[in-house]
Parts: structure tokens; C-alpha cells; sequence
């Protein structure tokens, strides 16, 4: 059976920095790119970053670039994502995501599946 949790959100002040993680359980993220996504309130849901299953390819949308850092360890069967100066548009519920997926290549576009309840991340201003 597949589990899929993330953590680590929580109340931060703009500037400030949080670390969320997502433990998965029920198969193995070798063979898997993975991805965290965002979903604030009344919007659609963004891709926010995504590694490829041999962590060569990185994707990140323009408006976190240079703050917020995904890594992942696959002994772990974890993914992270480090999220520094935050801002106030950084509020949203965080999800990790996966998808079988090639060496060496990841996109945001693909159609990832997610199954956690995801993470609250609110950031005041």
C-alpha cells in the first residue's frame, strides 16, 4: 500500500525559511522523478519543482528560483524541499508528487500522482 507523507510547514514570517520533507512507503522512488506542487486558496494547483530519479535534472518556476532548493534521498525513500526568504505568495498547501520517469530528465508538465494530505505553508507578511 502506497503512503505518501509530507511535513515540515507551519507559521513563518516573510524572509524566513522552513524545510518540508515527504516520506513515502509501499514501492521504491528509484525509478520515479519527483516533484513537490502547491495549491493556494482559490488558485489552481502550480508545479513548484521536480528532480529527475537520478537527481541530474532540476526544474524550478521562475518565482522560486534561488530561494527554495529540492533534494532528495533515495536510501531514505524521501524527498525535501528547502525553502528560504519566504514570501507572502509562498502560502499554499505543499505536495510531493511522483512519476516514473527517464534518467537524466524531469518536467512540471508531466501528469504526477499525488497521495499525500500535504502540508500547510503560511507565510505573514
Amino acid at each position: 500500500q502506497v503512503q505518501v507523507t509530507e511535513s515540515g510547514g507551519g507559521l513563518e514570517q516573510a524572509g524566513g525559511s522552513l524545510r518540508l520533507s515527504c516520506t513515502i512507503s509501499g514501492f521504491s522512488i528509484d525509478d520515479y522523478s519527483m516533484a513537490w506542487f502547491r495549491q493556494a486558496p482559490g488558485k489552481e494547483r502550480e508545479g513548484v519543482t521536480c528532480m529527475s530519479r537520478d537527481g541530474v535534472s532540476i526544474v524550478y518556476v521562475d518565482s522560486v528560483k534561488g530561494r527554495f532548493t529540492i533534494s532528495r534521498d533515495n536510501a531514505k525513500n524521501a524527498l525535501y524541499l528547502q525553502m528560504n526568504s519566504l514570501k507572502p505568495e509562498d502560502t499554499a498547501v505543499y505536495f510531493c508528487a511522483f512519476i516514473r520517469g527517464p534518467i537524466g530528465l524531469c518536467s512540471l508538465a508531466w501528469s504526477y500522482r499525488s497521495w499525500g494530505q500535504g502540508t500547510q505553508v503560511t507565510v505573514s507578511s
